[in-house]
């Protein structure tokens, strides 16, 4: 099978591969070849999306920007997003990092998050809401970026990017392909 992957990071063509395969090959017991492809683009604003509908949004437009440009020439076609969302219980305000995934298919169009991770209070209190997106904790894209700053190297963007885009997998095929009996 062959994917194309509109971004600009090589951690998330990584992560999108490890999710086709980790989904095919160990999921479904059905090896498959799996070549994916980057196709960079340039994304509509700078920074991390200020919620998940807008980054839900981006990634939408940016994987069917991807489909639309080149027509039928794969059979998947995925796009993430990293997005800051707020939350309030009990008068607290939260903050919490995950990524986005949609992933365009001969099933459709399925949507998968990564798991939600608190940003520390001490970063976030005095910052105002349009300050979130330029978050720059000391780790660097190269070392696994804001998700592996926040967790120590413990969890990177390709984790983050591979978890959402298998939850999309897992989404679009229910019903189509029959995983393993576990």
């Amino acid at each position: 099978m062959e994917v194309a992957v509109s971004g600009g990071a090589p951690e998330e063509l990584l992560g999108v591969r490890e999710a086709f395969r980790r989904y095919f090959h160990d999921g479904l017991e059905r090896p498959a070849p799996v070549a994916v492809v980057l196709h960079p683009s340039e994304p509509r604003h700078h920074g991390i999306a200020q919620s998940d509908v807008a980054a839900i949004q981006e990634a939408r437009r940016s994987v069917h920007a991807l489909a639309d440009h080149l027509r039928d020439s794969y059979q998947f076609y995925v796009a993430t997003q990293v997005c800051v969302q707020d939350l309030s219980t009990d008068g607290n305000r939260h903050f919490f990092l995950r990524c986005w995934s949609v992933v365009l298919g001969p099933a459709g169009e399925a949507l998968g998050a990564s798991g939600s991770l608190e940003l520390p209070r001490v970063l976030v209190e005095g910052l105002a809401e349009q300050e979130l997106p330029t978050l720059e904790p000391s780790g660097t894209r190269r070392s696994g970026g804001l998700i592996s700053a926040f967790t120590g190297g413990l969890e990177s963007r390709r984790t983050a990017v591979s978890l959402a885009t298998l939850q999309a997998l897992a989404t679009m095929f229910h019903g189509i392909l029959e995983s393993r009996r576990g």
